[in-house]
């Protein structure tokens, strides 16, 4: 039954994004330009910046290897590779801690968990992974399941609330590439809130077909739903539609 649920049916139209909030992507885009502007004039990539200092890239490592974290806003990421996917080179996986987290988000309760989650002051949610090219480039969002990060496992509209605190706001590994990931769940923001929504519904599917399983940790559940994107068409479209 969830191969039936076409994430197509969970992303918005442009033109129905409020214009507030495209105006705010549009801001995100001309961020994510100039992030890309002061990278290239050194001939460097964001994803050079996370894995400069690291040795040898290695399949399921972290990069940097203790994680990248703001204390301030209790945002995360890292950068690794593992899926063996043509044409990826590898992924961001974005997520926000127990103190980021707003007052009424919890963690989705399994009836049939065969796995302890982080909770209370470990509570950690997982809001997307960014796919990027050889090149250094992104090129695709995805949604993943429980197992993959490790996550607390928060239910779509608690993620979605949880999404405008991803912020990382300091200079380690690399200013830009900070800046440019903020920015990217920014600009993505209405995708993003697709991708939750059809994820959640997938794994709903799941579990009422498997009512006595926790489909949670099932290892043949890996990415969820996967959307390709190109930031200057996505960036032009913007702009197209306010005018």
């Amino acid at each position: 039954m969830a191969e039936m649920l076409r994430l197509d049916d969970f992303l918005p139209e442009l033109a129905g994004v409020p214009r507030a909030r495209r105006m705010q992507m549009q801001a995100a885009a001309r961020e994510i330009a100039e992030c890309y502007r002061v990278l290239r004039k050194g001939g460097l990539n964001v994803v050079g910046e996370v894995l400069r200092g690291g040795g040898e890239f290695v399949e399921m490592d972290h990069y940097p290897a203790d994680d990248v974290f703001d204390g301030d806003s209790h945002a995360q990421y890292y950068y690794h590779a593992h899926r063996g996917v043509d044409a990826e080179h590898g992924h961001f996986h974005t997520f926000v801690r127990a103190g980021g987290i707003p007052d009424g988000c919890a963690p989705l309760t399994v009836a049939h968990a065969s796995e302890a989650r982080p909770a209370g002051d470990d509570a950690i949610c997982h809001l997307v992974a960014v796919s990027m090219d050889g090149w250094g480039y992104p090129s695709g969002l995805f949604t993943t399941n429980r197992w993959v990060t490790d996550e607390s496992w928060f239910a779509a509209e608690d993620a979605i609330a949880i999404l405008p605190h991803f912020e990382i706001d300091h200079a380690f590994p690399s200013w830009p590439t900070n800046r440019w990931l903020s920015a990217m769940l920014r600009l993505y923001g209405p995708q993003i809130e697709g991708l939750l929504r059809h994820r959640d519904a997938v794994m709903a599917e799941c579990q009422a077909d498997r009512p006595d399983e926790d489909v949670y940790e099932d290892r043949r559940i890996d990415v969820i739903g996967y959307l390709p994107i190109a930031v200057d068409t996505f960036a032009e479209a913007l702009t197209e539609s306010l005018r």
